[in-house]
C-alpha cells in the first residue's frame, strides 16, 4: 500500500500541469523572503499577498479588462498566420521573391513598433484596429522566418519521388511539401502568439482607454504596484493560455512528429 501510495504521488508530481505550479510557488516564496530579508518598501516591489489581495478583489475588473486585450491578440496572431504563411510559401518557392521582400523584412523589424504605434492611432483612430495591427506587426515576422525554413528544408529526395510520380504543384504541396514545414510552421506560431500578447499591449499604451495595457498604464502613473502586478499577472496568463491552445492544436495536428510521439513515451 505504501509502495502504491508513493507512485500515485510520484505520478502527480511527474504531470505536465503540476510541475509549473509547483515552481510558480516556488518563485513567489523566493520573492516574499526576498522582500523581507532585504525590507525592500512597497513602494518599490509589493509584498505577494498584496498583490494576491488585489487579484481577488479586483478580479472582475481585471477580467474584464482582459477581454478587449485577448481580441486584440487573437485577431492580431491569425493575421499573421493569414499573411505570414502565404508570404513564407513565395519566399521559398522563388529566388527572385526571397531576394525583394526578405531584407525588407529584416528591416521591418529593426523599427520600434512602440515608435510607430502612435502613427496607428493617428491613421486609424481609438479603438480595436491599431491594437490588432500592432499585434500583427510583431507577430508576422516569426511565422514567415519559421515557415521559409520548413518549406525549405524539404528534403530532396521526396521532392524527386513526387516528380516521378508525375505529381502536380498543388498534389507535392498538399502531400508533401506542406506537412513537412507544418512542425516548423508550428514553432513560429508559437513565437507569435505570444509576441502578439505584447504587440496588443503596445497598441493599449499608446491609444487606448480600455485593456490590461491600459491598466497597466494607469496603475503606474498613479504607483498602484500590486494593480499592477495583478495585471502582469492577467497578462500572462493570456500568453499562457493562448500558448496551450495552440499546442493542443499542433499535438492534434501532427501526432506523427518526432517530438509528439517522443511526449507520448515520456508520458508512459
Amino acid at each position: 500500500m505504501a509502495s502504491s501510495g508513493a507512485g500515485v504521488i510520484q505520478r502527480v508530481l511527474n504531470s505536465a500541469w503540476v510541475r509549473p505550479v509547483l515552481f510558480i510557488v516556488f518563485m513567489v516564496v523566493i520573492w516574499d523572503v526576498t522582500i523581507r530579508v532585504f525590507r525592500i518598501p512597497p513602494y518599490q516591489i509589493p509584498a505577494p499577498e498584496d498583490v494576491i489581495k488585489t487579484l481577488w478583489l479586483e478580479w472582475p475588473k481585471l477580467l474584464a479588462e482582459a477581454i478587449p486585450t485577448t481580441e486584440a491578440t487573437v485577431w492580431g496572431f491569425l493575421l499573421s498566420a493569414a499573411f505570414g504563411i502565404p508570404c513564407a510559401m513565395l519566399i521559398a518557392g522563388s529566388r527572385t521573391i526571397e531576394s525583394y521582400v526578405y531584407p525588407l523584412l529584416v528591416f521591418s523589424q529593426s523599427v520600434p513598433k512602440i515608435a510607430i504605434a502612435p502613427l496607428f492611432v493617428v491613421w486609424f483612430g481609438f479603438g480595436m484596429f491599431p491594437k490588432v495591427l500592432s499585434a500583427f506587426m510583431l507577430g508576422f515576422f516569426p511565422v514567415v522566418v519559421s515557415a521559409v525554413q520548413g518549406f525549405k528544408s524539404v528534403e530532396p529526395d521526396m521532392m524527386d519521388l513526387a516528380k516521378a510520380m508525375e505529381a502536380n504543384r498543388l498534389q507535392t504541396f498538399r502531400m508533401i511539401s506542406f506537412p513537412h514545414a507544418l512542425p516548423a510552421i508550428f514553432a513560429g506560431l508559437k513565437v507569435s502568439i505570444t509576441l502578439a500578447v505584447v504587440g496588443a499591449v503596445v497598441g493599449e499604451f499608446v491609444g487606448s482607454n480600455n485593456g490590461i495595457g491600459f491598466v497597466l498604464q494607469r496603475s503606474i502613473g498613479n504607483f498602484e504596484l500590486p494593480t499592477m502586478f495583478a495585471a502582469l499577472v492577467i497578462l500572462a496568463l493570456i500568453g499562457v493560455i493562448l500558448f496551450w491552445i495552440l499546442d493542443l492544436i499542433e499535438r492534434l495536428s501532427i501526432p506523427w512528429h518526432a517530438s509528439q510521439r517522443h511526449d507520448i513515451v515520456m508520458g508512459a
